[in-house]
């Protein structure tokens, strides 16, 4: 850092004005999960904050009604409880504010996970450093791409499989439980069939089966040699996801079941999983999810790059969150803006080559944001 940038670096920084877009993506295909399916369209929320120096940071919330909460209630927490703690605060003092904000409202976690990654990329475009730089410095700069399989058209989510196939991608996460138990079999078969022989595949159940029964519906699914299987039982069934752990070969991913550092630490006391999906709109912000993976790698326990239903801004946000911290070795499922959203807010996308993301480089999130393409899908904008 030059002493010009040191210079610009401690001068008094305050945030003047928060935009607040809730806005309805569009989508390219039809989704469906153990917890709930999504047809055309999936509400989000966009924040741009603005200083008084003209630095501008832009942050993404990705809240799913059945997961995380809905998007009028993140755009609510925002407005009325985070407002008046952010304009005329420094948005450098990251911890400070997050604490405050974290103190003000319970849950909200997306909400969270937006304000901190607006502030994030303040910073970095303050110090004309990256966010990953930030974080520590790079562990990787390109993130495996995990692709799900979530289609109920089967047919047309197999070509898009074998699309992707032929552009590099070889992590594949099915997800099972919505259909019955012989219908995921069958997908499956179908996949390992058509697939690469070098494809991997994953199954992630998304809390689909009843904990009476999962223990013999996984087994089944071993035969296939998934790399691991993920969240087979509703969240709070944590006993019965310990003892499927206990009792089979494949690893078990938790994802429901730990959104927080304190639901961590139970993770591993009762050794509930083999790894774990850590998202930053689960966890509220990367401050929080690089907590769950460090208290994951202590234990042994490898970690997976979740997403919600993300567009650019949050994608690129979870790739320095990736490529900052070590134990997030399992890839990332970072596909949702090229192939699942319909409109690309990032003036340039997300580079993916061969199957992997690229992690952005430039100040701050690394990317421009299209401010006509967030309007373009706003549906409702608080100031």
């Amino acid at each position: 850092m030059n002493n010009e940038t040191l210079g610009e670096a401690t001068r008094d920084l305050t945030i003047t004005a928060l935009e607040i877009f809730l806005v309805r993506w569009p989508l390219k295909m039809k989704r469906r999960h153990g917890v709930g399916d999504i047809e055309r369209t999936m509400p989000g929320v966009i924040v741009k904050m603005t200083t008084d120096a003209g630095l501008i940071g832009w942050g993404e919330a990705s809240p799913w009604a059945v997961f995380t909460g809905i998007a009028e209630s993140c755009v609510a927490a925002i407005d009325v409880y985070f407002r008046p703690l952010l304009i005329g605060a420094d948005p450098t003092d990251i911890t400070a504010l997050m604490n405050a904000i974290e103190r003000a409202v319970v849950a909200h976690t997306e909400a969270k996970a937006a304000i901190e990654m607006a502030l994030l990329d303040i910073l970095g475009k303050r110090l004309k450093a990256p966010i990953a730089l930030l974080l520590g410095g790079f562990v990787r700069r390109e993130v495996e791409m995990s692709v799900s399989i979530a289609n109920p058209d089967f047919d047309e989510d197999m070509e898009f499989a074998k699309r992707l196939a032929g552009e590099g991608v070889r992590l594949f996460k099915v997800k099972t439980g919505f259909l019955s138990h012989g219908e995921d079999l069958l997908r499956m078969e179908r996949l390992r069939a058509e697939l690469p022989g070098d494809a991997e595949l994953r199954i992630d159940y998304n809390q689909g089966l009843e904990a009476w029964d999962a223990l013999q519906k996984v087994r089944d699914m071993e035969i296939f040699h998934p790399r691991f299987i993920e969240q087979p039982v509703p969240r709070d069934q944590r006993a019965a996801l310990a003892a499927i752990t206990a009792a089979i070969d494949t690893p078990i991913m938790a994802d429901e079941s730990v959104f927080s550092p304190a639901e961590a630490i139970e993770m591993v006391r009762t050794q509930l999983c083999d790894c774990v999906s850590i998202k930053i709109m689960k966890a509220g912000g990367i401050r929080r999810a690089r907590e769950i993976a460090a208290i994951a790698e202590a234990a042994g326990i490898a970690g997976y790059g979740g997403t919600m239903f993300e567009g650019g801004l949050a994608i690129a946000a979870g790739l320095h969150f990736v490529a900052a911290t070590p134990n997030v070795s399992l890839g990332a499922e970072f596909y949702t803006s090229t192939y699942v959203m319909g409109v690309e807010i990032l003036a340039t996308p997300i580079v993916i080559r061969n199957g992997r993301n690229i992690v952005p480089t430039g100040p701050g999130l690394g990317v421009e944001i299209d401010e006509q393409a967030v309007r373009s899908i706003a549906i409702d904008i608080r100031r």
